[in-house]
């Protein structure tokens, strides 16, 4: 057995080995994967196969795409047939809301090149007889799609990877990682069959490895404990049913195609033919959490008990929409658990606070997704960067605040919500509210729906009492749409304050801080005093985080970031200091975050209200252009609170954010807001702060910059100070401009905008995509942000969005088109 190795993946289930194998196809000669078991023997061996392209997430959509692609290859290459059964998938719709969800989900697929169709009940009843269609509105098909045996394709994979000199070990379990300063220690112990079960054995070797990938499924919380992380990747109880030969179906396949993989999205449930029967497979209420501290050593190609009872529901829906299974028989049944994470995407990248360790954790389809997992994740080891963003999969997009308990609801919770309707504006309820600012309890009595952002509870707009924030979502513009509207209306007419205490703080300072910034980001740093906005590049050149810098002091920095990705950030700040520690010296990083309160005051009358509370020697000159200039900070105080403020306003109007100590929080919103009644202040929410925004054409970390972007492409040049060496300048200078971030309003459909993930065409050339998207309060029609090609980038360009089933006008307009020259945002007082 080798006992050094450059990388060593670590679990043999599909992910697993599609890790092994892709590493070793990038180039990378010394890669082994070790099992405690046999190869499929977690998750793998009871999946159902399905390989569903449904995803509303970019990166994600991507990675099904690959997979699918990828495992058509794997026969020619390796002699083994993975079993693909290229059926398609046939997905239902029982609602006109259903099929709005469905053209929704197309605008991402479209970007991502995935085919589908459009089907009618007619046409559905036409092709799948045996399909009961009455009630249904209509069906999107992907005809490339279908299902697949996991253990097959798990061994074609094996095998490729074995061509390509990858070294699999079986029976060998890691019990401790160690990080040397250089490369892993990984302990292993011999595992033995006794009894039925397994055990370890007196045989113990040690691993050196340059890279860890771990892919240990059910066993996730196991690893989460030997490398000292909280991971939420916990599973859940996932049944499916068999049922003997329907005679219907049998009787139909002497003339006819298999079935596509039907799914019933508002039954809750995926079906496909198996030998003449049929599989079930529901995603029902209540399938509870398992192994939320780690999965015993002695299961392993166990189940759980069947639970009829709780899928009963979905069982009836069965045999009314495929009305022949009614008089057949149960054959065969599966309750196994499968790995679930808060939000149901996998945990695929970079392990936060270590080194060289890498985690592909947390799959719920893993199958769909395991191919694709692979390529991606050995692109970013072995190049740096993948070709897509994969910030939406990075492990790192789960704070140090979450729990085992928050966990599992959060998983039950994603379960439950496979086949409930995706709206782009859901919140979903589980485990909230948790963390809240101080002023929460005032914002909710002020009429707040929430939101949540890294668990923080933020408010996305107020409404008046009784206001049903569930029953206002929609596809289209919800019932929340005119309270936005009126909320913008009062930033660009009067005053307005948005809670922005989610934002993402940290002090950095020390001898080596300035030179350490310096090289880190990309624009000049400011002078004390005064603040800019910069970027930290990937070694790709791409854009790896957006930061606001405050100079505190001569070595002094307060910065801020997005506040989604406050432990993304906090990693790799931690991370690129160290390295830089000897060329630059001592450097002090402290996260911030949960220390200072911010409010965003902004609108024309925000200088009033301030005036009217602010305590200094000259009250009436304090906020003057001369004495507190844009883009500046001073320590002022309002009242009794002392407020770092800040000369920048999101929304593009004259206004400050206030940071303030978070203890203080509750007397500031009140004295700001008993100070604004006289000038028509309203409190706003996020989503009113995103259409004013793009007005301003303000890029946003997580839509328009992401590691798939340089910040010249995104349009951010003004940012860049070329004349400096900075992290990322020769990638970025290197990759030229590819692409180009630009801003359209759209004369789009009366009830609806644009979600920020739709195509963007040229004639009938799609073109580009769209990142953002709302509605212009200043222009009156809908308004987005995208990418298109450099020779599409200019002003005046027409083009066409893809919106539903159609395509609407669009056309490409002047970076900032409210108040280009700034004069609102610069006025003085």
């Amino acid at each position: 057995m080798k006992t050094h190795v450059k990388a060593l993946v670590v679990g043999g289930g599909a992910v697993g080995t599609s890790v092994a194998y892709h590493l070793a196809r990038a180039g990378w000669r010394d890669v082994m994967l070790l099992e405690r078991d046999e190869l499929t023997s977690g998750s793998t061996w009871h999946a159902a196969g399905l390989l569903p392209y449904f995803n509303m997430s970019f990166a994600t959509t991507h990675i099904h795409d690959y997979s699918i692609r990828f495992y058509k290859t794997l026969e020619e290459e390796t002699g083994l047939n993975p079993g693909f059964a290229v059926v398609g998938n046939l997905r239902m719709a029982q609602s006109d809301a259903r099929m709005d969800e469905y053209m929704v989900y197309a605008a991402t697929a479209e970007t991502c090149g995935v085919p589908f169709e459009w089907l009618t009940p007619a046409q559905i009843k036409e092709r799948w007889p045996l399909v009961r269609t009455d009630d249904l509105k209509g069906a999107i098909f992907h005809p490339t799609d279908g299902y697949i045996n996991p253990a097959d394709v798990t061994q074609a994979m094996a095998r490729g990877a074995r061509q390509r000199g990858v070294v699999i070990e079986r029976r060998w379990q890691v019990d401790g990682y160690e990080w040397t300063g250089s490369e892993w220690r990984v302990t292993c112990t011999r595992m033995v069959e006794k009894g039925g079960n397994l055990v370890p054995s007196d045989e113990q070797t040690v691993i050196t490895a340059e890279h860890v990938v771990t892919a240990t499924g059910n066993h996730a919380q196991r690893t989460a404990r030997l490398l000292g992380l909280t991971l939420p990747a916990i599973p859940v109880e996932h049944q499916f049913i068999v049922t003997e030969p329907d005679p219907a179906l049998v009787e139909y396949r002497k003339t006819h195609g298999e079935h596509p993989v039907l799914r019933d999205a508002d039954a809750k449930w995926y079906v496909r033919e198996e030998r003449g029967g049929w599989i079930l497979g529901p995603y029902e209420r209540g399938a509870p959490a398992r192994f939320e501290y780690g999965c015993p050593d002695t299961f392993r190609a166990d189940l759980f008990p069947l639970d009829l009872d709780r899928i009963e529901a979905e069982y009836l829906s069965m045999i009314h929409r495929i009305p022949s299974s009614e008089e057949v028989g149960l054959k065969d049944d599966f309750n196994g658990p499968i790995c679930y994470t808060p939000d149901g995407n996998p945990l695929l990248g970079p392990a936060p606070g270590l080194r060289n360790m890498w985690l592909a954790e947390g799959f719920s389809f893993g199958i769909t997704a395991a191919g694709g997992a692979g390529e991606y994740l050995s692109q970013l080891m072995v190049e740096g960067e993948a070709a897509i963003d994969m910030a939406s999969l990075d492990p790192r997009r789960f704070g140090g605040w979450m729990t085992t308990e928050y966990a599992m609801r959060k998983n039950e919770e994603a379960y439950e919500h496979v086949f409930i309707l995706h709206h782009p504006d859901e919140e979903r309820p589980a485990c909230r509210p948790l963390r809240t600012a101080p002023a929460y309890d005032r914002q909710k009595a002020a009429g707040a729906q929430f939101g949540q952002v890294n668990g923080w509870e933020r408010p996305n707009y107020y409404a008046p009492e009784g206001f049903d924030d569930h029953a206002s979502r929609s596809f289209r513009r919800g019932g929340w749409w005119p309270h936005a509207v009126e909320e913008a209306r009062a930033i660009r007419e009067d005053a307005g304050l948005i809670d922005a205490t989610a934002f993402t703080k940290h002090l950095v300072r020390g001898p080596g801080a300035t030179a350490f910034l310096d090289w880190f980001t990309t624009n000049t740093l400011p002078r004390v005093g005064r603040i800019n906005l910069t970027y930290a590049l990937t070694g790709a050149g791409t854009t790896r985080s957006e930061y606001t810098i405050v100079r505190l002091a001569q070595d002094e920095y307060y910065l801020v970031s997005a506040g989604a990705w406050q432990d993304y950030d906090h990693d790799f700040l931690i991370k690129a200091a160290e390295d830089k520690r000897d060329a630059f010296g001592w450097i002090d990083i402290h996260d911030v975050t949960t220390q200072w309160g911010v409010f965003a005051l902004a609108g024309p009358k925000s200088r009033d209200i301030l005036n009217g509370i602010v305590r200094d020697a000259a009250p009436d000159t304090v906020l003057s252009n001369k004495r507190f200039p844009w883009l500046s900070m001073r320590g002022i105080e309002l009242g009794m609170c002392p407020v770092r403020a800040i000369r920048v306003a999101y929304t593009g109007e004259l206004g400050w954010e206030l940071h303030h100590p978070i203890e203080m929080q509750n007397y500031l919103w009140d004295l700001l807001m008993g100070a604004g009644a006289a000038q028509g202040l309203k409190p706003v929410g996020a989503r009113a702060q995103n259409w004013l925004r793009q007005e301003k054409s303000y890029r946003a970390f997580g839509t328009e910059l992401g590691r798939d972007a340089t910040p010249l492409e995104a349009g951010l040049d003004r940012f860049v100070d070329q004349g400096k060496e900075f992290h990322g300048k020769a990638a970025m200078q290197q990759t030229g401009l590819r692409t180009r971030c630009v801003t359209l309003l759209i004369d789009g459909p009366a009830d609806a905008d644009p979600w920020g993930r739709e195509a963007l065409y040229s004639g009938d050339t799609r073109v580009g995509r769209l990142t953002s998207g709302g509605y212009s309060v200043a222009f009156g029609k809908s308004i987005g942000m995208g990418y298109v090609s450099p020779d599409l980038a200019q002003v005046g360009t027409k083009l066409s969005v893809r919106m539903f089933d159609r395509l609407w006008p669009a056309e490409i307009v002047e970076d900032s088109p409210y108040d280009p020259a700034n004069a609102r945002i610069r006025a003085d007082g």
